[in-house]
């Protein structure tokens, strides 16, 4: 048997700041060795987004069926300045255990853990990167080629991910919003301001796009998820004188998106609008994942159930907050996201209370005994 809370405060004292190699996947191996789990390991990435670690374990069952899975990360934000105890040096302050990862998400990995049975009928596995907190580029998306290539395709998917809000089962994830930040540059020609004729300000240009931009209303929402929202999020020009008109003007805009839209065919609507105002500008997109949705039924019910013995709490299907590395895993299975309240996630003195780790290990148990 393994003890959660030991296990948590072992992966907490491994630091492994996003991208994470080496003692905290030493770690989640021991724990997983001796329950049965072939474990396998491997590194890969080019700079600067690299070294990556990622570990794939599996066990079989008596049967063939059900394969489900449970997909989390080890890597860490940075743990900032300020906290009350060293943040690699798990420390338990009254009924709260406090370290980098604790929610987010060490504890949610070590509470699955605790959780597997001796033996189950179907196949049990482990999706665990090191590369959630940064790009994710070879983290997850390595992790779905190497089962592809072993034919061990998850039949269904876990992720431990901190989804509830106010108290342990008030929230559960059934999908995710998209994602796109758009860069837009928009050239013109540097000059003085006493002789504009000679040059060509693009700040006019770009302030007429931007509010274009501003104007549009992607969509009124659907059954499962909010509105669709485009924000300005960075404008610059960098022109120290007074006295120039400038060569450039960029600024980026982030769009979340529901399942009514994809980043390309958003990337297109802006290229549209900004060639309006600035025909020659630049519009460079990148889509760091698409809406996903899992509809309602036996997955969602079954750990909605799970939640409803332990907590008592009937819990929200939601699709609200950012992405997660479940938008690569649905398209391989149905995918419901379920772990810890969230409100420490990334902050300084990240804490989870003792009594949610033991409670959402019970939750982890009554899901694999009803599959």
């Amino acid at each position: 048997m393994v003890d959660a809370l030991k296990l948590t405060q072992q992966l907490i004292a491994a630091p492994s700041v996003t991208p994470a190699t080496g003692a905290v996947f030493d770690v989640l191996e021991a724990a997983l060795k001796p329950l049965g789990f072939e474990v396998d390991r491997f590194i890969c990435g080019d700079a600067p987004d690299c070294p990556v670690e990622n570990l794939f374990a599996t066990r079989a069952g008596t049967g063939d069926a059900p394969h489900f899975a449970f997909a989390g990360h080890l890597d860490v934000v940075p743990p900032g300045e300020g906290w009350t105890s060293d943040p690699f040096s798990p420390e338990i302050r009254g009924d709260l255990l406090y370290g980098r990862g604790a929610v987010d998400m060490k504890a949610s990995i070590a509470a699955f853990v605790a959780a597997i049975p001796p033996q189950s009928a179907g196949r049990i596995s482990l999706i665990i990167t090191g590369d959630e907190e940064g790009p994710a580029v070879y983290g997850t998306v390595a992790l779905i080629d190497h089962m592809k290539a072993k034919g061990l395709v998850p039949d269904l998917c876990l992720v431990g991910e901190p989804t509830s809000v106010n108290r342990l089962g008030d929230m559960m994830k059934i999908g995710r919003r998209g994602s796109v930040n758009i860069w837009i540059t928009v050239p013109g020609t540097q000059g003085h301001v006493a002789y504009p004729h000679l040059a060509d300000n693009p700040v006019p240009k770009l302030v007429r796009a931007l509010a274009r931009i501003d104007a549009i209303t992607l969509d009124e929402g659907t059954e499962w998820f909010q509105p669709s929202n485009i924000e300005i999020t960075d404008l610059e020009v960098g022109n120290k004188a007074t006295n120039v008109i400038p060569k450039a003007a960029k600024a980026r805009i982030s769009i979340r998106f529901n399942d009514r839209h994809t980043g390309e065919s958003l990337s297109h609507l802006i290229r549209e609008t900004v060639a309006l105002e600035a025909p020659e500008a630049i519009v460079e997109p990148r889509i760091s994942g698409e809406a996903f949705l899992t509809p309602p039924g036996a997955l969602s019910h079954l750990v909605a159930q799970a939640i409803r013995d332990v907590t008592g709490l009937d819990p929200e299907k939601s699709t609200t907050g950012g992405t997660s590395d479940a938008r690569f895993l649905s398209k391989l299975c149905p995918v419901v996201e379920f772990g810890l309240p969230n409100a420490t996630m990334h902050k300084l003195d990240e804490a989870v209370a003792l009594e949610d780790i033991h409670s959402l290990t019970k939750i982890y148990s009554k899901i694999l005994e009803s599959l």
